[in-house]
């Protein structure tokens, strides 16, 4: 490896990283699936599996106690392979629908990646969505004006995260290696978890986030000592999982950028 490797290239997240603040698309139409089979699940235990492939992610729901319980109680039998197909068949259309709805970007996010290209590094997009909504989320970002060097969907590659083959084809498309080259931001624990496995720089961003759950203007609404406490929360959470550093903001990327090529020179790594 090349003692002198810095930062080449950042991989975001879509939902709850660079669009959709509080990561509200996706968690909606999980509710509503499985709503329409009568069976009442809440935002909190539809956004737990966040950042899967969205298949696996209603696998992940019912193997919880929780659903999986009130899949049995309403249903009458325990949850079957037939009914992930059928769940996925049916989420499908209303994440479709739900990205046309939560499509603006984050704040400060177009100043953060015009900052990252001033210094020569490229963008890349990954995402748990399926290629359809995958394709609308590019599209709606680059109405506003975001436009990654490379997008991938968790269709394009043999397995979602927590596997890190969508980072690794993003290096591979844009000539980017080691992984020690990559920094990874999301904003979920899988997240996290694909950025380790990749090898390179993992980093949870916060106040957007799928772990908080909140809107542009509900976390605006937020009285000062709620947010730090909420935030704290979070951000114990992301480094729980293993997380190098963790963000309230994009903001704050291209300042930990500079930190991550400090660590680089001294001969640290990922």
């Amino acid at each position: 490896m090349n003692p002198a490797c810095s930062i080449q290239l950042v991989v975001f997240d879509w939902a709850g990283t660079t669009i959709d603040h509080g990561c509200l698309a996706p968690a909606g139409a999980f509710v509503a699936s499985f709503a329409a089979r009568g069976v009442p699940v809440t935002l909190a235990e539809a956004r737990g599996p966040m950042g899967l492939h969205k298949k696996d992610h209603i696998r992940a729901m019912l193997q919880t106690d929780a659903v999986g319980r009130k899949w049995h109680q309403t249903i009458g039998r325990p949850w079957t392979e037939a009914d992930v197909e059928d769940l996925y068949r049916d989420v499908t259309p209303r994440q479709l629908a739900a990205v046309e709805q939560y499509s603006e970007l984050v704040p400060g996010l177009l100043a953060v990646v015009q900052i990252l290209r001033a210094r020569g590094l490229k963008i890349a997009a990954s995402t748990g969505y399926f290629r359809a909504a995958a394709a609308a989320v590019l599209a709606a970002a680059q109405r506003q004006g975001y436009f990654p060097d490379f997008n991938i969907c968790a269709d394009d590659v043999p397995a979602g995260r927590p596997a890190p083959w969508m980072i690794f084809r993003c290096m591979e498309a844009l000539g980017v290696y080691p992984p020690a080259a990559v920094v990874k931001v999301g904003d979920t624990v899988v997240d996290i978890e694909d950025g380790l496995n990749a090898g390179c720089w993992s980093v949870g961003v916060v106040d957007t986030s799928n772990e908080m759950g909140l809107s542009a203007a509900e976390w605006a609404a937020l009285a000062a000592d709620e947010k730090a406490a909420r935030r704290s929360t979070v951000r114990q959470r992301f480094m729980a999982a293993g997380a190098h550093a963790v963000i309230d903001t994009l903001a704050e990327l291209p300042v930990l950028i500079d930190e991550c090529n400090a660590r680089l020179q001294r001969g640290q790594r990922p």
